[in-house]
């Protein structure tokens, strides 16, 4: 069978099975939301027993990422996404995320090898071009500074 783009288009939308995008949009506002919610509650916690602004988002981010890292070892992150879709993708969780996931696929292929080797497969670009970006923006910053 010989398919061309049209055709094959045909074929694929005739036999693909309709996404529920409203349901999957709930439940992504509804997991995204509350995630949102749980940080901004640790927020409040941490500055009513003293912490300052910075202190308590400093908290609650160290907290998320060690929930998703642990949900992640135990292989309930992935039933959580698998429900909520994108909801999970704030952009911490998603992260702890992406940077446990491949540590735990490669550890039969050893620690140095497996782990250290591929850990930051996935993160690994956002690290070093956010941080090549950052880096940029604040010697051109620092220029126009100088000169302005």
């Amino acid at each position: 069978m010989n398919f061309d783009k049209e055709n094959y288009k045909k074929f694929a939308d005739a036999h693909a099975k309709p996404s529920p995008t409203v349901k999957n949009c709930l439940h992504a506002f509804l997991v995204g939301g509350g995630i949102c919610a749980f940080a901004q509650g640790i927020i409040f916690v941490s500055t009513a027993l003293g912490a300052s602004k910075d202190d308590a988002g400093l908290i609650s981010s160290v907290i998320l990422v060690f929930i998703s890292a642990v949900l992640t070892g135990l292989a309930v992150f992935e039933k959580i996404a698998k429900f909520a879709g994108a909801g999970t993708l704030v952009p911490i969780t998603g992260f702890a995320n992406s940077v446990v996931s491949p540590a735990i696929d490669s550890k039969a292929e050893g620690w140095v090898l497996g782990v250290g080797a591929k850990i930051f497969t996935v993160a690994g670009p956002v690290l070093l071009y956010g941080t090549l970006s950052g880096t940029l923006y604040g010697v051109l910053y620092w220029v126009f500074l100088l000169f302005f």
